[in-house]
């Protein structure tokens, strides 16, 4: 599967995830919660519009994205954390 990202750049010049392709289902985003670098990559924080948590990595070397984590979230909004059996996923998607 294939993470294919559209950012954009805001007001104060920084890059935001505007959208994600998770293969060929499309995640738009509501929400760049935040991010930070490590060697060679960058991590973003993102909240969809669903509600949902994802951080993606961007290898800034190989420009290529990664998605490690995912955090679903429940009907009334409230982050299922708590509950690692109800809603989290922890996978490495390669996008080249």
């Amino acid at each position: 599967m294939q993470v294919q990202v559209e950012t954009y750049v805001d007001e104060g010049g920084a890059e935001r995830l505007r959208r994600f392709c998770l293969g060929s289902r499309v995640i738009e985003v509501a929400d760049n919660i935040d991010q930070w670098h490590g060697a060679d990559y960058r991590y973003v924080k993102v909240r969809s519009c669903d509600g949902d948590i994802y951080i993606l990595r961007h290898n800034e070397t190989r420009a290529d994205w990664e998605l490690t984590m995912y955090e679903r979230t429940q009907s009334q909004g409230v982050p299922t954390a708590s509950m690692p059996s109800a809603g989290l996923l922890a996978v490495t998607i390669h996008y080249r």
